[in-house]
């Protein structure tokens, strides 16, 4: 095998310079404008070659520079040509370190003749590859699980991308849904609610229960009953039964929708008369109320002036139907105004609730309303000790926007994954805590990290993140990091500190960039003065 595989690969190195094997050594520079030519012509192929090669070499070694050159290159060579060359080399699965060595060499003196720059810099690349020796069998196969372990991670992050997109759009047409009911736009409401229908996610039997609420106004009764039916049948266990029942012996009644409208404006400027009163005997009559077949917008109502009151009843009610008492839509509104209305018993059920339930959408609204009543001790523990990613980046996002700066940064000391780390930087950045994104900025080793809270300084846009900016340009080595201060002054405008950072600026290159960024700027007269400056040099 070992002789099959030197033999194809001098081959390749043959083909690299356009000779027989035996005539490698014979290959010189171009002497005539027709020599040049055929050379350009060899270096074409050379490159090809050189993929094939380097392409070849990684199911031996895994080396970054040969994957760069790989990866480069299929944008500098004709991608038809590059993609056969990729597939021919991939059926050598055990190539020989000094025939790829060779025909490395080979390509990159014919790419020479051939003056395209970064076709040359591409095969340069590949043929500093260090380590070209002989993987074991244990070595090739570390290397295929990796690759597949990497596959298979970004499918799954396509995979969570497109049901995070189909729950955002169930979201977004059951909340207009909801909308067109409070609006008295029956039409519009059932219409948006089909929609939620075809999707089949969490909120479809929520949907169809709507959508009858919608056709019973519309008159449209056999249309709704229809639905309800639908509901039964698709959803068996839906929480939404017991609404559908009362809608059902409604629909089938024919009551007037007239008489209905009216009774239900009137019942609202009760509600909001009740809402002022310390009386718990309006308790149940508002359990009725919520138990009936009243429009979401009064039963909203109904559930606020239970939260406004002081009577033991009344935060009774409203706890059992946050416990699940009720529709998930009004669990929803009821866990709110126990997060804004409750005191510490309200808030200490919240947890219970927390605890006991899987329902991710309920935990993330507890969560928030943790956030709404100053909670802080109880998001700081769910984002240390939550499972669930998808919450403890809610818990963290939460202690953000309470402003818990020091809980955060106790939380970023022990943290270990990078991905709770960014939601930390981010959470920072939300709170507006200039001190700790500054002291990321500066010290965290981490490049990824570090660059991101460079970018979070900048989007803070005030005087003291740009002269955080300009001093972590001067003093940081790292062009990375020189360029995401760049870009975070560009972001917020302040083209005086561009301007004082590339007055100084000796690097050719990063010049050009902070040049780049000052000509698509705002400009001021501070600008405007120094680009014209540099058009006037000589």
């Amino acid at each position: 095998m070992k002789t099959q595989m030197t033999a194809v690969m001098t081959m390749v190195a043959a083909f690299a310079v356009g000779a027989p094997a035996a005539a490698l050594d014979q290959a010189t520079p171009a002497q005539t404008a027709t020599t040049a030519t055929r050379a350009a012509e060899k270096a074409q192929q050379a490159a090809r070659e050189a993929l094939a090669a380097a392409d070849a070499a990684q199911t031996t070694v895994w080396s970054a520079d040969v994957q760069k050159a790989i990866a480069a290159a299929q944008t500098t060579v004709w991608k038809a040509d590059v993609q056969q060359a990729l597939e021919t080399a991939r059926e050598a699965t055990t190539v020989w370190g000094p025939d790829i060595q060779r025909a490395m060499t080979a390509a990159s003196d014919a790419a020479t003749m051939w003056q395209d720059m970064d076709l040359s810099h591409t095969l340069a690349m590949a043929h500093t590859a260090v380590g070209w020796e002989p993987q074991s069998d244990r070595d090739r196969e570390a290397s295929r699980a990796q690759r597949e372990k990497e596959d298979a991670a970004r499918e799954a992050a396509r995979e969570k991308d497109r049901v995070q997109r189909d729950r955002d759009r169930e979201n977004s047409y059951y909340d207009q849904g909801q909308s067109a009911l409070d609006s008295g736009r029956w039409d519009r409401a059932v219409s948006s609610f089909d929609r939620v229908v075809e999707l089949k996610g969490n909120k479809a039997d929520a949907a169809l229960y709507w959508k009858a609420y919608a056709q019973n106004k519309l008159g449209q009764r056999p249309e709704a009953l229809a639905t309800i039916n639908q509901l039964v049948k698709d959803y068996p266990k839906s929480r939404y039964l017991s609404d559908a029942r009362a809608l059902e012996v409604e629909a089938k009644g024919g009551q007037a929708n007239a008489a209905t409208e009216t009774d239900e404006d009137m019942k609202l400027m009760i509600l909001n008369n009740l809402a002022n009163s310390g009386s718990d005997e309006f308790v149940p009559m508002l359990q009725k109320l919520l138990q009936g077949t009243s429009s979401p917008r009064l039963k909203s109502r109904a559930l606020f002036v239970l939260a406004q009151s002081n009577s033991p009843k009344a935060r009774e009610v409203l706890v059992n139907i946050a416990k699940g008492g009720s529709n998930p839509d009004l669990q929803m509104k009821a866990v709110q105004y126990l997060g804004i209305h409750g005191g510490a018993e309200s808030r200490a059920a919240l947890a219970d609730i927390y605890a006991s339930s899987s329902d991710v959408d309920l935990k993330k609204r507890i969560l928030n309303a943790f956030m709404v009543s100053g909670e802080r001790d109880r998001l700081l523990r769910a984002a240390q000790s939550e499972q669930n990613p998808e919450l403890r980046a809610a818990a963290v996002q939460y202690l953000g926007v309470s402003g818990a700066h020091d809980e955060l940064w106790t939380l970023y000391q022990k943290e270990s994954s990078v991905d709770v780390k960014k939601q930390i930087i981010r959470a920072l950045f939300t709170g507006g805590s200039v001190t700790r994104l500054t002291e990321l900025a500066k010290s965290e080793q981490n490049p990824e990290l570090r660059l991101l809270a460079v970018r979070n300084l900048g989007l803070m846009g005030s005087k003291r993140t740009a002269d955080t900016l300009v001093e972590i340009y001067s003093t940081d080595k790292d062009p990375e990091v020189k360029k995401a201060v760049i870009n975070a002054l560009f972001i917020s405008n302040n083209g005086e500190g561009l301007v004082a950072l590339a007055r100084k600026e000796q690097d050719p290159a990063m010049k050009k960039e902070m040049v780049s960024k000052l000509s698509n700027m705002q400009h001021s007269k501070v600008v405007t003065d120094y680009l014209v400056e540099l058009l006037n040099v000589k």
